[in-house]
């Protein structure tokens, strides 16, 4: 959606709804996504919004206390019709308090007006033609006669302030000095006492007190101690006492630069302290130099800053003081470095301010992108220097801002850095290269000191770390506010990017993860498989082997058995001979004759000679049924009843 939208969408829905604050505002439609109709319905009931067909709108007036001035009514001659889906729209009116000069003149005048509008009504009041009118004080950025109010985001009260230093000056603004005033001027400007250069660019329009302004805050000089060489005569009034000096002449200070007669494009400047102040260089400069409202408007140039500054620094007392490092020069230690550097900047600037991260860069990287996705942050990097105008009011009104504040503190981690010295300079750009790659290096590099401070906005991109958005001083809070939304719009589509991708990761793991599983469960399975068969064929092999060592043992015996046997006696044996015969279980017969004298052992012994041994066969008779085996081996076959001849059978044991 576009700025120009959005802009539009947030001054109807303030109309409409009356909240005021601008932050309130953005975040309840960023709540319904800058849906109009959705936010307005979300914060007034639904029954109670009457439908209009137009808005009809006129200035209207509120008395202001304490002011001498009358208070006047303004017609907004660019008023624009703004149409509300569900109500009228109330008209917003807007406070401004115009100082010009020793006046002040209020007014009240509705959003819809343009700055045209406040510039016609001082026309009417102050007699001065509107094209030589110069209106300061406002928070945005550059403005025109055509600006409509709506559009600056202004709060209800406003404090403004009428310029017109080429009145002041005593000439008229010609054709070319209107162009003049929207040159830049390079002020060169020298020191004296630091020998310190300063090139300051400013456009024709600002005055010698803006000048003056600004190098008090580089030098710590204050206004009313400086002493100028290099101003055209026009200028050199500040060298007269102010009283003697008559209204005109005091507000020489307001003369625009194009009315100083300055030589263009560039103009050789020197300043110093004023002789009457140089002996006391030892007083503390932290002293508050207040201005009462009841002292004169030459006082007002006499003593520092000029109200539009003072409106920018949020009104208070104007304090030259000279600040300590936020960072002392040459430190080594970066967590010291960063402790330190908090502490000044509390210091400076108060409490409120972004929780900076305390720890070195690369720990700071650590913390926002080396972790899962969806707990992944932006990394803020905040880079400040001393030595730019722009430091203050970007610390107090932008960085400080709540809004800002909230945003840095959910959604980044934030380090900050001194580059003021080039000491810290040379080590931050090392550490930026090492970090974030040459590239960024070299554009931190090309960025001159006037341009700081700088807030990087770093995402942590897959295997690099990219800076997607860098903000310089010279910006606005909206302005600020849109960029860290973008920012925060393309960290998180890229987060959400690294989600699934993490996901989808994690879900790949986890299928190799099981497959490996699998696979190793397979491969223990074919190896106790392996292993069964392999103890099976060796026990195969050992019963095997057992087998034969057994009948090796068998066949000892057998035969150590059959030697120990007396020869068979022959058939022409003269002694009683017994024949015996014996069935195996196979049904063959065996047949041996022996000496009926001869004991039982010896038929036992021819029987396990022949590969019947007792322990495993028995020996029994036929009639009557006996074992012969457990008969005493001792006796003779004729005592135990054996022959002459004798049938026997072996069966084995169970």
């Amino acid at each position: 959606m576009a700025t120009m939208d959005r802009e539009m969408i947030l001054a109807d829905f303030q109309a409409c709804t009356g909240i005021e604050n601008i932050d309130e505002a953005i975040t309840l439609l960023e709540q319904n996504n800058w849906d109009l109709l959705a936010a307005i319905n979300g914060v007034i009931p639904q029954e109670n919004g009457i439908t209009s067909a137009g808005v009809n709108r006129q200035s209207a007036l509120s008395p202001s206390a304490g002011v001498s001035s009358p208070t006047h009514v303004v017609e907004s001659s660019s008023a624009i019709p703004v149409w509300c889906p569900l109500l009228e729209r109330q008209p917003r009116f807007l406070n401004f308090a115009i100082e010009y000069k020793n006046r002040s003149i209020d007014a009240i005048l509705e959003d819809s007006s343009s700055i045209g509008d406040i510039k016609s009504f001082l026309q009417k009041e102050l007699q001065i033609p509107v094209e030589r009118m110069e209106l300061r004080g406002w928070k945005t950025g550059e403005v025109s006669n055509s600006t409509i109010l709506r559009t600056l985001h202004l709060p209800k009260h406003n404090s403004l302030y009428l310029h017109t230093a080429d009145l002041l000056a005593g000439t008229s603004t010609s054709g070319s000095d209107a162009d003049r005033l929207q040159k830049d001027f390079l002020l060169n400007i020298t020191n004296l006492e630091t020998h310190i250069d300063y090139k300051l660019p400013f456009r024709g329009n600002n005055s010698v007190q803006d000048v003056k302004s600004s190098i008090a805050d580089l030098t710590n000089i204050p206004v009313r101690d400086q002493q100028w060489e290099g101003w055209p005569r026009s200028v050199q009034n500040d060298m007269v006492p102010q009283k003697r000096l008559n209204r005109s002449q005091r507000n020489f200070g307001w003369m625009t630069l194009v009315s100083c007669g300055l030589q263009e494009p560039s103009h050789n400047l020197s300043v110093s302290r004023k002789p009457d102040v140089s002996g006391s260089q030892n007083r503390r400069t932290e002293d508050v130099q207040m201005v009462s409202e009841e002292e004169s408007d030459v006082d007002d140039v006499h003593f520092g800053m000029d109200e539009t500054e003072s409106e920018i620094f949020g009104g208070e007392a104007v304090t030259q003081r000279k600040f300590r490092p936020m960072m002392p020069d040459g430190v080594e230690n970066e967590v010291d470095a960063l402790m330190h550097f908090m502490a000044e900047f509390s210091s400076r600037y108060g409490e409120q301010h972004p929780v900076f991260f305390i720890g070195s860069l690369e720990d700071a990287c650590q913390e926002a992108f080396y972790c899962p996705a969806q707990d992944r942050k932006l990394l803020a990097v905040y880079l400040h220097h001393d030595s730019s105008i722009l430091a203050h009011v970007f610390c107090s009104q932008l960085l400080c801002a709540e809004s800002v504040v909230a945003f840095l503190s959910q959604s980044c981690i934030s380090w900050a850095w001194d580059v003021t010295t080039e000491s810290s300079r040379a080590r931050l750009l090392s550490l930026c290269s090492r970090h974030f790659g040459s590239v960024a290096a070299q554009t931190l590099r090309a960025y001159s000191p006037e341009q700081f401070p700088l807030l990087l906005l770093i995402s942590g991109k897959r295997n690099a770390n990219e800076v997607i958005s860098v903000t310089t001083g010279n910006t606005t809070l909206d302005e600020l506010m849109m960029r860290l939304m973008h920012a925060m719009d393309i960290f998180t589509e890229q987060q959400q990017q690294d989600i699934r991708d993490e996901e989808e990761r994690a879900a790949r793991e986890s299928m190799k993860r099981e497959q490996d599983e699998a696979y190793q469960l397979s491969l223990e399975a074919d190896r106790a498989k392996c292993e069964a068969q392999e103890r099976e064929i060796a026990e195969q092999a050992r019963i095997e082997q057992q087998k034969i060592e057994q009948e090796q043992e068998k066949e000892a015996i057998r035969k150590s058995l059959a030697l120990s046997l007396p020869d068979e006696p022959p058939d022409t044996q003269s002694q009683v001979v017994a024949k015996v015969r014996i069935r195996t279980p196979s049904g063959n017969f065996l047949e041996r004759r022996f000496l009926a004298a001869q004991p039982l052992s010896f038929l036992l012994d021819f029987i396990a000679s022949q590969g019947f041994p007792l322990h495993e066969y028995k020996l029994l008779s036929t009639y009557p049924r006996r074992d012969v085996s457990q008969l005493d081996a001792s006796q003779s076959l004729q005592d135990l009843g054996l022959g002459p001849q004798e049938t026997l059978f072996l069966e084995a044991k169970q």
